[in-house]
């Protein structure tokens, strides 16, 4: 299948549903709306610079800040020493961020990711994003940081989508983010729907929580929450411990669930990372369907993938996806369809860090 023909098929499809799931919502309607003009002039753009030889994927992950105040089991960014209680020197500033934003849009990259750390520690980044009204920014944030002055700024902004971390229920929950962590998610969503601030779930699948998260009952309290999306993100156990890491078996059950909520629970937008991918011809990292840009300004495949030869910092979006490490990437045969299951860089990543050695680059 086209990767490109799929991302844009993915883009429309999340955009179609999000306009029908927030029909009773005039406001947020109206956003979806505009987005869905804006988005379908992006596509344009994209689809012009395809037939110019430069392909221009729809997605941008943007990790704005390194700084998160929870300490979760298993967390890849603290693993790879991208995140820490305190936040590190030399991050790009919000202005470097406007310029980034500025550039995705004119190249018709319509929807950019906000992670971290924790973004909603970097306020100045997220009023920054507000401005840019026909790019769609999903904001993965852990939700304890969600007052009633973020509240009131997500309500203004509705082109900023909060995307609540949660792991199932309550104990499955605090057990990985901390005693605590779920009555304050809890509490936010309450906040959220009762001031009708659409907001989506991410959730990190493992052997322990996939029958639950999976559920239709947790998928219809996240519903009945106000949540109007769910990303399934598989366990990457880059701590080492695999044990908790979804078996190929275990893979293909999610496949066949997610595929039953889709058509029973049409009512909410459901995404599953990497197992979506299985229909897109493989890894749509490095640019083909999505790529990260880290704090710190570097251009990496993934964020599960945090390597990079090329900073934004001192070259363009343009130049950065034109790099040696994705031109190998994307020439070498890694991000195709052909791996058991789980994230195919993290599984290959010797190969990623032998590229990186035999080009020189830094990692």
């Amino acid at each position: 299948m086209n990767i490109q023909t799929y991302m844009t098929r993915g883009v429309t499809k999340v955009v179609l549903n999000s306009l029908r799931v927030t029909a009773k919502n005039k406001r947020e309607a109206e956003v979806m709306r505009s987005f869905a003009r804006a988005s379908s002039k992006a596509s344009r753009k994209r689809r012009a610079s395809e037939k110019n030889g430069e392909h221009i994927p729809p997605f941008l992950i943007a990790s704005i800040t390194s700084r998160c105040n929870l300490h979760c089991a298993g967390c890849y960014s603290r693993a790879n020493n991208a995140c820490g209680d305190e936040e590190a020197a030399g991050l790009l500033s919000a202005g470097e961020w406007d310029r980034i934003f500025t550039e995705a849009e004119e190249m018709g990259i319509s929807f950019i990711l906000l992670a971290g750390g924790e973004p909603l520690m970097r306020r100045d980044v997220l009023e920054t994003a507000a401005g840019h009204k026909d790019i769609l920014f999903p904001v993965f944030t852990n939700g304890t940081c969600i007052n009633d002055r973020y509240l009131a700024f997500f309500d203004r902004n509705r082109n900023l989508l909060p995307v609540i971390s949660i792991e199932g229920d309550r104990e499955i929950t605090d057990s990985r983010r901390g005693e605590g962590v779920y009555e304050k998610i809890d509490a936010a969503m309450q906040k959220m729907r009762a001031k009708n601030v659409v907001f989506g779930a991410s959730v990190t699948v493992t052997r322990g929580n996939m029958e639950e998260v999976y559920s239709d009952k947790f998928v219809t309290f996240l519903s009945e929450m106000g949540c109007k999306a769910i990303i399934y993100v598989e366990y990457v156990p880059v701590d080492g411990e695999t044990d908790a890491a979804p078996d190929e078996p275990e893979r293909e059950w999610m496949r066949q669930r997610i595929r039953t909520l889709r058509r029973k629970k049409s009512n909410m937008v459901y995404i599953s990372f990497p197992g979506d991918e299985k229909t897109s011809g493989g890894c749509v990292a490095a640019g083909r369907g999505f790529f990260h840009i880290n704090a710190h300004g570097g251009a990496e495949p993934c964020p599960f993938s945090p390597y990079s030869d090329c900073n934004v910092r001192d070259s363009s979006i343009r130049e950065a996806l034109r790099s040696p490490l994705f031109y190998a990437l994307n020439t070498q045969g890694l991000l195709k369809d052909d791996h058991a299951g789980g994230c195919t860089l993290f599984a290959n990543k010797e190969q990623v860090e032998k590229i990186i050695a035999e080009q020189g680059a830094s990692s």
